[in-house]
């Protein structure tokens, strides 16, 4: 992968994106992770650190005091705009408002999180006119370890095409310290929640295999090369599939000669 290259092509998609909209700058969830680092460091290379609003989005249940001063880390060696607002007591209120709320429901508890980390950042987007960049990446986005309407709620996914692995590359390139770069991945949804774990492999391995179903492999290729059981990758094969509904949001049947989301494309220019 040619990281100047790379870098290149995302920071003009930004700065495109950015001017084509008219929009005051853009405006990222700034958690402290390998993702939204490398993102805002992108964005700021694009259009100017002043320009880019980084939101630390905290709450009781996993705070870490590290992930603050990561995302403080990047703040101040790009030079971004940035807010804090701890989303504990929103949390809490609307836990409180759900009659049917049970606190033992991990993942819909954990998506409530997402959720609203998107209405703080869809706020500051719509009060300040600024796009909001997303920090999903490929490995992600293909196995659908994302919240719908949630974490992948953006207006632009710079680094989306990339993998995991390539992102920890592109970071170093792009001046992210080490020491975000090698933290565990983790969404931050519930205590002690790391991405690797609740996936069940190791993103080096996973990248392998999802590279190779992208370039139409089958599961017994990619099983032997990577000496692999069949059952396991099919298995990651079947989580990339059923989580389709969760790349294309705007999911419809086609009665139209043009259908939104599917066939509809607009004329440059």
């Amino acid at each position: 992968m040619d990281l100047r290259n790379v870098e290149t092509q995302i920071t003009r998609f930004i700065k495109e994106y950015f001017e084509k909209t008219s929009s005051e700058g853009v405006v990222l969830g700034l958690s402290g992770g390998i993702d939204s680092c490398t993102v805002a460091a992108l964005s700021a290379k694009a259009i100017g650190g002043r320009r880019v609003l980084g939101l630390m989005l905290p709450e009781r249940e996993t705070y870490h005091e590290e992930d603050i001063k990561h995302a403080q880390a990047i703040i101040a060696k790009f030079k971004l705009k940035s807010q804090l607002c701890d989303i504990t007591s929103i949390l809490e209120a609307f836990y409180g408002a759900i009659p049917v709320f049970e606190i033992s429901e991990k993942v819909s508890k954990g998506n409530i999180k997402a959720r609203t980390r998107m209405i703080y950042i869809y706020y500051y987007a719509n009060k300040l006119n600024l796009l909001v960049c997303g920090s999903s990446d490929k490995s992600e986005t293909m196995m659908g370890y994302f919240t719908k309407w949630g974490d992948v709620a953006a207006d632009i996914y710079p680094i989306m095409d990339l993998y995991k692995t390539q992102v920890r590359k592109l970071a170093k390139h792009a001046g992210v310290p080490e020491e975000i770069i090698m933290k565990p991945p983790s969404p931050s949804l519930w205590p002690g929640q790391t991405a690797e774990r609740e996936l069940g492999i190791k993103y080096e391995t996973l990248d392998l295999v999802l590279y190779g179903l992208e370039h139409f492999m089958t599961v017994k290729e990619i099983a032997e090369q990577l000496v692999l059981e069949e059952e396991f990758v099919n298995g990651i094969k079947l989580k990339w599939l059923s989580a389709e509904h969760k790349r294309r949001m705007l999911l419809t049947t086609k009665l139209a000669y043009r259908t939104v989301g599917a066939d509809f494309r607009l004329r440059r220019g």
